[in-house]
């Protein structure tokens, strides 16, 4: 897969991942990425976050992702045709303390990859919420619960394990009220132009 200037960010992850699995290298997609590709693009990250799941040394890394048109820049690998770059942070792949995370197959053009599930997405987009304050965290989690259908109850029970259930009550009732928002919309009559 050739990328541009114009390659999207499920572009790049595409090729990371095909890249990396054709070379026995298995990862999961993760973070800020899959946060962008859940909310639509409503959120838009600046980079792509594998979680590495195979041992493998920073040369051979290297190599895989030269062979996809990247070169290391310190911890980034960057594309000298795409805007985006792409980091592999120190697993294991977790969120908040839980460390029983189940990706998912995510499906980009014609390749399938690992992925956060849309639950998970939400919870990670949560966990800098509740760490941070970062209310921009708070609102694409937010926008994932409403596009997709999400665990709530296993979202609550997490988020009371890290401490935050206040927090999540927060986040339940927005979420509720944007989905009462989105059926007044849907069911409201398209107006008849004169």
């Amino acid at each position: 897969m050739k990328l541009g200037p114009s390659s999207t960010l499920g572009d790049v992850a595409a090729c990371v991942s095909k890249a990396l699995s054709g070379a026995g290298i298995r990862c999961v997609l993760t973070g800020g990425a899959c946060a962008t590709l859940y909310s639509g693009g409503k959120y838009q990250s600046a980079d792509v976050d594998f979680i590495l799941q195979s041992a493998v040394s920073v040369e051979r890394l290297d190599e895989v992702m030269k062979r996809a048109g990247f070169e290391r820049r310190g911890n980034q690998y960057v594309h000298s045709k795409s805007p985006l770059y792409v980091e592999f942070p120190r697993g294991p792949l977790a969120i908040g303390n839980d460390i029983r995370i189940e990706p998912i197959e995510y499906a980009i053009r014609r390749t399938r990859l690992l992925a956060l599930s849309p639950t998970d997405s939400c919870r990670d987009r949560l966990a800098a919420f509740y760490h941070w304050s970062d209310r921009q965290s708070f609102e694409v989690a937010v926008e994932i619960a409403r596009r997709h259908r999400i665990h709530l109850k296993q979202i609550e029970r997490w988020s009371e394990t890290e401490g935050f259930a206040a927090h999540f009550r927060e986040f339940a009732a927005e979420v509720e009220r944007a989905r009462r928002a989105r059926r007044r919309r849907r069911s409201r009559p398209e107006s008849l132009g004169g």
